[in-house]
C-alpha cells in the first residue's frame, strides 16, 4: 500500500496550484464530481461470511488505530465543506461501534454548501431492531441491510453464525420505520444462492424494500475469488426475467446499481455489476478506512494517510489549519483517482485489504 503524507505549513508547489484550480468541489482529472464519502467505523463483524473473511485467524486493526468520533466528525466537516453530501457508515459491522448513535447524531448536523448532509448506513441487521429508533432520532436517513439468502441453513453455512432470526428482526424493524427507500443487498454466488435469486426479490417486495444484487468481487481477505464461479449481471437478469418483465429505469447518474422496474412497477430491483459492467465513469465515491486512510477506489492499492494530520499535529496546529490539511489530502486523493478499476486487465492486483477492512 502507498501512504501519501501531508506536510502542514509547507511551501506551495506546482502540484498544489494544480489542485487549487479544481475549485471548491472535489473534481478529479476525469471530470467526476465527488459527493459521497463512505466511512468505515470498524473492521470487526458479527458474522464470518465465506466470501469476505476466514472464520478464525483474522488480524484485526489495533483498537488504538481506530479513529475516534471526534476525528471522524472533523474529517466529515472538512469533506462536507468540499461538497460531500452523503456519508455512508460501513464496516465491518458499524452497529458494533458502541457510540454509533453519537456518530450519526454529530455527522447529521453538519452543514455543507448544499445544506445539511445525509447519513446512510450499510449493516448486517444484527442488533438493528434495538438501535434503530435511536439512530433515526439521531438523524439516520437511509439504510441498506445485507442478506444473501432467506434459507435458514444456508444462512448459517454462509455466515458461520446462527443469527438468521436477528437479521429478520432487523429487517422487520426497518420495514416498519419511515426510512425509504429501504434496500436489501445480496451477493450472488454460484452454488450458494443462485437458485433463490427470484425468491430474494419477492422477499424484498413483500417487506417494501428494493433488492440489489452484487456481483462477487475480488475483495475477500483470503484472496480466493475466482472469476469463473461468479454469477454475472446477465445471469441474474436472465433468471429474474423468467418470473417477471424487467424494464430499465432511466436516470442512473452516479448510483452504483442499475435498476429495473418489475412488471411495470412500483417495485424495482437493482444490480451492481462492478466486474462485468463497470460504472467507473460516473463514480462519485471516496472511502475512509477505520484507521484513517483515504481511498479513491474500492479496488485501489493506494491509500492517503490521515493519521499524521489528525494525531501528530493535534496539539500544535490550529483547527483551521488542520481542516485545510484534511481538505488538501482529500484533493490529493481525488486527483490521483484513475479512470477505472482495471479488474478486467491482466495486470490487476487484488487489494491487500479485505472488504471488511476497506469498508463497504
Amino acid at each position: 500500500m502507498t501512504a501519501v503524507p501531508v506536510a502542514i505549513g509547507r511551501r506551495t508547489t506546482a502540484s498544489d496550484a494544480a489542485l487549487a484550480t479544481m475549485g471548491d468541489r472535489l473534481v478529479d482529472t476525469h471530470g467526476r464530481v465527488h459527493r459521497d464519502l463512505r466511512i468505515s467505523l470498524t473492521d470487526r463483524c458479527s458474522l464470518r461470511c465465506t466470501y469476505c473473511m476466514p472464520e478464525q485467524g483474522n488480524e484485526w486493526l489495533a483498537r488504538s488505530s481506530i479513529l475516534s468520533t471526534d476525528e471522524i466528525v472533523e474529517v466529515a466537516e472538512a469533506a462536507a465543506h468540499l461538497g460531500i453530501r452523503t456519508f455512508r457508515l460501513t464496516g465491518g459491522e458499524p452497529l458494533l461501534r458502541r457510540d454509533i448513535v453519537d456518530v450519526v447524531h454529530r455527522i447529521a448536523r453538519i452543514e455543507g454548501p448544499d445544506g445539511r448532509v445525509e447519513v446512510a448506513m450499510t449493516t448486517n441487521g444484527i442488533s438493528l431492531a434495538d438501535k434503530l429508533p435511536a439512530l433515526i432520532e439521531a438523524g439516520l436517513t437511509r439504510l441498506n441491510i445485507s442478506i444473501d439468502t432467506i434459507d435458514r441453513q444456508k444462512f448459517a453455512d454462509l455466515t458461520r453464525r446462527d443469527r438468521f432470526d436477528d437479521v429478520l428482526e432487523g429487517i422487520a424493524a426497518a420495514a416498519a420505520s419511515e426510512l425509504r427507500p429501504l434496500k436489501l443487498n445480496a451477493v450472488a454466488m454460484r452454488g450458494v444462492n443462485d437458485d433463490e435469486l427470484a425468491d430474494l426479490v419477492q422477499f424484498a417486495m413483500d417487506v417494501g424494500a428494493q433488492l440489489r444484487f452484487i456481483e462477487q468481487m475480488p475483495l475477500d481477505a483470503g484472496h480466493t475469488w475466482d472469476r469463473t464461479t461468479m454469477v454475472t449481471r446477465e445471469e441474474i437478469l436472465e433468471k429474474l426475467g423468467e418470473r417477471w418483465q424487467l424494464d430499465p429505469v432511466p436516470g442512473r447518474g452516479g448510483a452504483p446499481a442499475e435498476k429495473w422496474r418489475i412488471d411495470g412497477g412500483p417495485h424495482e430491483v437493482g444490480v451492481i455489476a462492478s466486474v462485468t459492467a463497470p460504472f467507473c465513469g460516473a463514480c462519485d465515491r471516496l472511502r475512509l478506512t477505520a484507521d484513517g486512510q483515504f481511498r479513491n477506489c474500492l479496488f485501489s492499492n493506494a491509500e492517503y494517510d490521515l493519521t499524521g494530520v489528525l494525531r501528530d499535529t493535534a496539539a500544535s496546529v490550529a483547527p483551521i489549519e488542520r481542516a485545510a490539511a484534511i481538505e488538501a489530502l482529500l484533493r490529493s486523493c481525488v486527483h490521483g483517482k484513475l479512470p477505472g478499476h482495471a479488474i478486467n486487465d491482466p495486470s490487476f492486483l487484488q487489494p491487500a485489504r479485505g472488504m471488511n477492512a476497506i469498508g463497504g
